[in-house]
C-alpha cells in the first residue's frame, strides 16, 4: 500500500484494488484477504469459509470508532452515528433508533442537530457506501479517493490490513474432487457458496481424477456462469436474473493428488 501511494505521481495510477492470497506453507494454507474477495474450500461436499467480505455494514464499528476518534476526518458532512433510515429537519426532537460503535444492537436517542448529517455508513447489502463513496473497506491505493463534491479523504477509513485464516493439509484426508476456490466479489455477488460447491462437484465429475484440466474447467465455468447470457436486457443467468457485471476472477486449487482418491 505504502509503494502504491509512492509510484501513484510516476505511474499516474490513482485508483485502488482488493486483495486475496493464499499461500501454502509447510503443510498449511494462508488465506489473507483485504477486501470483498472471498475463499471457500470445499472438502467432501462440506463448504468452510477461508474468508469474509470487508463492506461497510462488516466493518461499521471499526469505522465508527475511527470517526469517534478522529472526528475532523467527516469534514463537518458526516456523523459517525447509525440510523435506520435518513433523518429529515422534521424529526428535530423526537426519538429515532440509531446505534454507535459499541453497538450491535439498536436504541432509542433524541435527534439534534449534529445528527441531520449524512450518516458515515449508508445503505444495506451490496449498496451499503461509506461516506456515500465506496462499497469496500479494506484493500490496496486509493490514496487520492474523495467524497464527490468535497475534500473529505476516503482513505483514513480503507485498512490495507488483511483477515489471516489458515487452514492445517496434514489433518485430514483429501482427494482430488477437495479444492480451494478463490474468487473476486464479481463471482460472489451473483453465484452463493452452495451454488459454487455444487458446480464444482459438477463438473469435476466429468472428468477422471487425474485430469490437471478439470480444475481450469471448473474455474471456467464459475466465471461463465456467474457472468450469464447477454441478452437484449444486458447480462443474464440461467434463471433470468441479472449476470455479474463486475470482473471475475476465479482460482480453483486441489488440495488432493490422485494418489489421495478412493
Amino acid at each position: 500500500d505504502d509503494q502504491i501511494e509512492r509510484e501513484r505521481a510516476s505511474q499516474h495510477l490513482a485508483g485502488g484494488c482488493c486483495a486475496l492470497a493464499a499461500i501454502y506453507l509447510m503443510g498449511k494454507f494462508y488465506v489473507a484477504n483485504a477486501g470483498d474477495s472471498r475463499a471457500i474450500i470445499i472438502r467432501n461436499g462440506e463448504i468452510i469459509p477461508m474468508s469474509r467480505e470487508f463492506t461497510p455494514e462488516t466493518e461499521r464499528q471499526r469505522l465508527q470508532f475511527l470517526a469517534l476518534l478522529r472526528p475532523e476526518l467527516l469534514g463537518k458532512e458526516f456523523t459517525h452515528l447509525e440510523f435506520p433510515r435518513r433523518v429529515q429537519p422534521k424529526e428535530l426532537g423526537k426519538k429515532m433508533l440509531y446505534r454507535d460503535q459499541n453497538m450491535h444492537g439498536w436504541a432509542y436517542k433524541k435527534i439534534e442537530e449534529n445528527d441531520l448529517k449524512f450518516p458515515l455508513v449508508f445503505g444495506e447489502g451490496k449498496k451499503a457506501r461509506m461516506m456515500a463513496t465506496i462499497g469496500v473497506t479494506r484493500g490496496l491505493g486509493d490514496h487520492d479517493l474523495k467524497v464527490f463534491s468535497s475534500n473529505i479523504h476516503i482513505k483514513p477509513f480503507l485498512s490495507c490490513f488483511p483477515e489471516v485464516r489458515v487452514y492445517d493439509l496434514t489433518q485430514y484426508e483429501h482427494c482430488p474432487d477437495d479444492v480451494l476456490v478463490l474468487g473476486t466479489d464479481g463471482l460472489w455477488d451473483v453465484t452463493n457458496d452452495e451454488e459454487v460447491a455444487g458446480v464444482v462437484m459438477e463438473v469435476l465429475t466429468s472428468y477422471e481424477p487425474n485430469d490437471p484440466c478439470r480444475y481450469t474447467m471448473v474455474a471456467q465455468e464459475l466465471v461463465v456462469r456467474s457472468r450469464g447470457v447477454l441478452k437484449e436486457r444486458g447480462w443474464r443467468l440461467a434463471n433470468d436474473k441479472l449476470g455479474s457485471g463486475d470482473d471475475i476472477s476465479v482460482f480453483v486449487i486441489p488440495l488432493g493428488g490422485p494418489g489421495n482418491y478412493t
